[in-house]
């Protein structure tokens, strides 16, 4: 074995002193160390040799794998040295060339904001479903009870379209539940989806734009119990905002869920612990999402039985979610295409 032993160092120190780039390096360590390496392989015939052989053995052989690491590291070291030594040396810069001006093609924050939920929901198991923006008063209202004379309807006051005969049924939706219904009827139970999109209301202020958007959630299984959606949104909001966050769900009222409640996280910008903070407004807690357990006539109207299956919606706006993470302090910066503001973090 100790005649191995000396021949594969030799024959390391001979290849090794040719290896000029870190790819070579690279196959230099997966020829003597990867799993069919020559080392490897003579580590894997110790089982063969005599039990008092194999405890000399083990040992020669472990010293020559940690010789062999750490002469890799140094080699790797010197390579990136080097490599690095000859782009600087290669970097000139050509005053007479044009200007290549700035660099273009990022996200939109609220779109970033939606590829980062959306990619925390497909890891926990929803798949994404999109619905048309101008929808029937049938199923942005009707089918989520909320009939004509409901007055929950006063609260998503929204931009209709006249049709024939002088009735009003075709509107710009005023959120994106219209699609979980549209979903429940064309792919049945179960089902598990997020709806992100565009949605329509009549406001228009510094914390209200008249088009926002927003991403609605949906689950719909056999016995589905509120800790299950509790315990998602706060997975949610925990990788969303990067860290753990303090979390309370508070009642509420919603005319599709029942019971219906609201998630409150802590203030992203002070943690509660600043009473003039210009985010919580010295509260300590920022309202951030929707939820209930779906109603079982909106179960019903997407062409599910309510005795059979149950289930949870959520929803919550992009925009504002988007301007607590990146510290945004007004929503009308999001549609006023100013780009400087975003590069530089204040108002150009």
């Amino acid at each position: 074995m100790k005649s191995q032993v000396e021949e594969v160092r030799s024959s390391f120190e001979a290849e090794a002193a040719e290896v000029n780039s870190s790819a070579s390096l690279q196959e230099l360590k997966v020829r003597f160390l990867g799993k069919k390496g020559t080392l490897t392989a003579l580590l894997k015939s110790l089982g063969s040799l005599s039990p008092e052989e194999r405890p000399l053995a083990g040992e020669a052989l472990n010293a020559l794998r940690d010789e062999l690491e750490q002469k890799i590291e140094q080699k790797k070291l010197k390579l990136i040295q080097a490599e690095d030594a000859a782009a600087e040396a290669g970097d000139r810069v050509d005053v007479t060339m044009p200007s290549r001006g700035r660099p273009a093609g990022a996200f939109h924050p609220v779109a970033q904001t939606m590829h980062e939920i959306v990619n925390i929901m497909q890891g926990l198991g929803y798949s994404v479903v999109q619905g048309p923006e101008v929808e029937e008063d049938y199923y942005n209202f009707e089918c989520l009870n909320m009939p004509s004379w409901h007055p929950a309807r006063d609260m998503q006051d929204t931009f209709y379209f006249p049709d024939e005969g002088g009735e009003r049924k075709t509107l710009l939706r005023t959120h994106t539940s219209p699609t979980q219904i549209r979903a429940m009827l064309q792919y049945g139970a179960p089902l598990r989806i997020v709806c992100p999109g565009k949605v329509y209301r009549r406001d228009n202020d510094p914390t209200h734009s008249p088009m926002f958007n927003q991403l609605e959630g949906l689950l719909i299984e056999k016995e589905v119990s509120f800790s299950v959606l509790k315990g998602s949104l706060r997975e949610l909001m925990n990788g969303f905002f990067g860290r753990e966050l303090k979390n309370r769900f508070r009642a509420s009222y919603f005319p599709f869920t029942e019971p219906s409640m609201e998630l409150d996280i802590e203030c992203v910008e002070c943690g509660g612990e600043n009473s003039g903070c210009r985010i919580c407004k010295g509260t300590g807690w920022l309202e951030v999402c929707g939820m209930g357990m779906v109603h079982p006539s909106v179960v019903r109207a997407g062409g599910i039985n309510p005795d059979e299956y149950n289930g949870f919606a959520f929803g919550m706006g992009l925009d504002r979610m988007a301007m607590l993470k990146y510290g945004i302090n007004d929503l009308r910066y999001l549609f006023n295409g100013n780009v400087s503001y975003f590069l530089s973090g204040r108002d150009a």
